[in-house]
């Protein structure tokens, strides 16, 4: 693998990383990938484990939200006959399983953080930590919403997501894309990397390949459009830009405009099933 960018973790600890291209799967990988990565969590900057309002970023993710959340439970909904089993990892604070299981599915999910858990709990859903406690359970619906690129192990995890899928079943994928336009725009500063937390960085070619090995294929990719807007946001800010919103704001719409012809979104929902 040969260096594609050097960047650096911009939200917590401010170290260095590299990201490696790998060129037969055409993905990226974080180096060096730290032992314990719970240290690069631990901040209140960190608000995918918290439902915070207090800043004007946290109430644009909050917003943000609220719409990605409608808009994934009816991509599920566009690929089944009727509400069934489905599980979430990396469930945050609940609020996916909160919408599905009003929307009637079954749900179940997996969180590592205890206080992302708790707020979870409060809501009415309660997640258990890891993935070993669904051992010989099957689920209809599985979703992973920019979850992937945390898993460390990565092949080996799939693995364990393919065995716990009915043999008709859907996995659903959000991951970001650095081959987008915002991606390629904000360089060492798109948000999108976000190391270490991201250890791997995905293209299309790459979710295709991987999941090949597993025995899945893709059915169709969705683009997440909000993503575009809120990603460009955080680099603005990683690159000290008191202007953010403005410019955030037309970084994203490009994005956006160039993918409708490139269909390289900056972040991109896949549904997989396993291949007959």
């Amino acid at each position: 693998m040969k260096l594609y960018l050097k960047t650096k973790d911009f939200s917590v600890s401010g170290e260095p990383f590299d990201l490696l291209w790998d060129s037969e799967l055409d993905m990226l990988v974080t180096q060096p990938q730290p032992e314990d990565l719970g240290p690069y969590y631990e901040s209140e900057d960190y608000i995918s484990h918290t439902d915070s309002q207090k800043s004007l970023t946290d109430k644009l993710y909050q917003a943000i939200k609220r719409k990605n959340l409608q808009n994934k439970i009816q991509l599920i909904e566009n690929q089944i006959d009727k509400s069934i089993s489905l599980l979430d990892i990396g469930a945050g604070t609940g609020d996916f399983l909160v919408k599905a299981k009003s929307a009637g599915f079954l749900v179940e999910g997996v969180e590592p953080n205890a206080k992302a858990r708790e707020l979870s709990s409060k809501k009415g859903v309660d997640l258990k930590m890891d993935l070993q406690d669904f051992e010989g359970k099957r689920f209809q619906v599985i979703t992973l919403w920019h979850v992937l690129e945390h898993l460390p192990r990565l092949e080996e995890q799939m693995k364990i997501l393919v065995s716990l899928l009915e043999e008709d079943g859907v996995l659903v994928i959000a991951v970001p894309n650095f081959k987008s336009f915002d991606a390629k725009h904000y360089g060492a500063f798109w948000a999108g990397y976000d190391v270490p937390r991201h250890l791997w960085h995905f293209s299309q070619t790459s979710i295709a390949k991987l999941f090949r090995r597993q025995g899945m294929e893709v059915k169709s990719v969705h683009p997440m459009w909000f993503d575009a807007f809120y990603v460009s946001m955080l680099s603005e800010k990683y690159k000290g830009n008191k202007l953010y919103l403005i410019n955030a704001f037309f970084v994203g719409l490009w994005s956006n405009l160039k993918a409708i012809f490139t269909k390289e979104h900056s972040s991109l929902s896949y549904v997989l099933k396993k291949s007959k």
